[in-house]
């Protein structure tokens, strides 16, 4: 333990980290929804170039619909409450994310997204205002902005950055600044502040302010009523019930009011939306990975965490010590890719060589690499070429656990072969169907009618129907179609 300084010698040091932080501790500025000054290390230009730079991470990693009209559809509703804001004058974009979880964020400078998975439970073009509401109230009170100031305050000084896997930064697997934001949360005043702002803008446009009430039925109901299984987009925020019962007070006070609610005219906008994982973008059995649309699989290590996205292909070891990824190379030979990888700075690459890797021409190399941190790693890769692509499989270790690690690395990094399972590159997402009922039912009837491919419970959910309920002729409902990837 070191000797504590002298109250002498901390006070010269005290004087210079004022004057050094003395710009920072000037960084004010006005709250465009409370008009109060606070603070803030970032202007208007930089939070716009900060949520421009994000969103270009988020979609290359998750990416968005494939549907102009549906992505049209939602963003209308999203840009005319935004520009009926505080902050109109925003480049506000408003997305639909290709994920299949329940969620739904903000990033600064007007970047609002919501996920298919949120979209197949709303049942109301006035649930999908609300949510996206709450999250225009995000940018327009600067909860981002606040968020990132502290978090550019801690760091003063460090020289260090938050990364998903600091260890592999170096490598080009450190996380964007986009998928760094997702990990920002906001306290739970920012939340009913974001609530109250969404339940302002949605009842300009004339939206039922007991629609956004019911969305919070909806999400406890999806978590099972257990705080620790709530949608993501839930984790730090308060209960769903008591944001429900606090919206239902400010509609009995006569605080907030509307009657448009447009529950056909979203129902039919969501007609045929994927549902659950798409298969046509690759998907997990256990540890096996399949990709139809690309025609190959692989096998991760078993028991290893794994994540699919747009970008990449990622496992990480019960310790998070040892990593496998699977990546695009943008070059147009395995020889090209290697050499290419050999020459990123930190890297040193030993005993490359010509091999085949289930039938495919590839280069294999051993590597050594440092990280930006000091940290020493060590694994192998491989570069193949399949079908006009070059695919690159890392596998490494920080260096004292490679020994242990080496051998579930190697055997995932060269198990990579075409598929050619007629079923795996036949498969085909499962979507979300209306149909109108042509008879009064009951629930237990309309499941036997519409038969669907997911349990009673999800369509109970997604219908907000319970057992027993009668639904009656001419009702838009949801069904899912399709079958489960094999």
């Amino acid at each position: 333990m070191k000797p504590s300084i002298s109250g002498r010698r901390t006070a010269p040091l005290f004087l210079v980290l004022v004057l050094a932080l003395l710009p920072v501790l000037q960084g004010c500025a006005v709250n465009p929804v409370t008009g109060q000054r606070e603070f803030s290390l970032i202007s208007e230009s930089q939070e716009i170039q900060l949520g421009g730079d994000a969103d270009r991470d988020i979609t290359r990693s998750l990416g968005v619909v494939e549907d102009e009209v549906l992505q049209e559809y939602v963003s209308d509703i999203g840009l005319r409450m935004a520009r009926q804001s505080e902050r109109p004058n925003l480049p506000w974009t408003v997305r639909v994310l290709d994920d299949p979880i329940i969620n739904a964020f903000a990033l600064p400078g007007g970047y609002i997204y919501v996920t298919r998975g949120i979209l197949a439970h709303f049942n109301s073009e006035a649930e999908l205002a609300g949510v996206l509401g709450h999250e225009i109230g995000h940018v327009t009170a600067k909860h981002g902005v606040r968020q990132v100031s502290r978090a550019q305050i801690t760091q003063l000084g460090l020289g260090v950055g938050t990364v998903l896997f600091p260890e592999l930064e170096g490598l080009g697997q450190a996380a964007g600044v986009g998928l760094g934001l997702l990990f920002l949360s906001y306290g739970r005043d920012a939340e009913r502040e974001a609530d109250d702002l969404g339940l302002r803008y949605m009842t300009r446009e004339g939206y039922d302010p007991e629609e956004m009430a019911a969305t919070f039925n909806m999400l406890n109901q999806a978590s099972g009523g257990d705080a620790g299984a709530i949608p993501s987009w839930l984790s730090t925020h308060p209960n769903p019930l008591e944001r429900r019962d606090r919206i239902r007070d400010r509609i009995q006070a006569g605080e907030v009011s509307g009657d448009r609610v447009e529950r056909e005219r979203y129902l039919e906008h969501i007609d045929g939306l994927v549902w659950g994982t798409d298969p046509r973008q690759g998907y997990f059995r256990e540890a096996r990975f399949h990709h139809p649309e690309l025609a190959f699989r692989m096998d991760m290590p078993s028991g290893w965490s794994t994540l699919n996205q747009r970008d990449a292909v990622r496992a990480v070891s019960s310790q998070e010590d040892a990593l496998v990824t699977l990546t695009l190379s943008g070059e147009s030979s395995a020889r090209g890719a290697s050499d290419a990888f050999a020459a990123e700075q930190g890297v040193t690459a030993r005993s490359r060589r010509d091999v085949q890797i289930g039938g495919l021409q590839a280069v294999r190399l051993d590597f050594e690499a440092s990280t930006g941190q000091g940290s020493r790693l060590e694994g192998t890769a491989a570069f193949i070429e399949h079908d006009g692509r070059v695919y690159q499989i890392l596998g490494y270790a920080v260096q004292a656990r490679w020994g242990e690690r080496r051998s579930s690395v190697e055997s995932a990094v060269t198990s990579f072969q075409p598929e050619r399972d007629p079923a795996v590159l036949a498969a085909q997402p499962r979507r979300i169907e209306i149909v109108r009922t042509d008879r009064e039912l009951t629930f237990e009837g309309f499941l036997s009618r519409y038969p669907s491919t997911v349990g009673s419970s999800t369509l109970s959910l997604l219908n907000r129907v319970e057992p027993g309920d009668v639904i009656p002729a001419g009702t838009l409902m949801k069904r899912v179609t399709g079958e489960a990837p094999p």
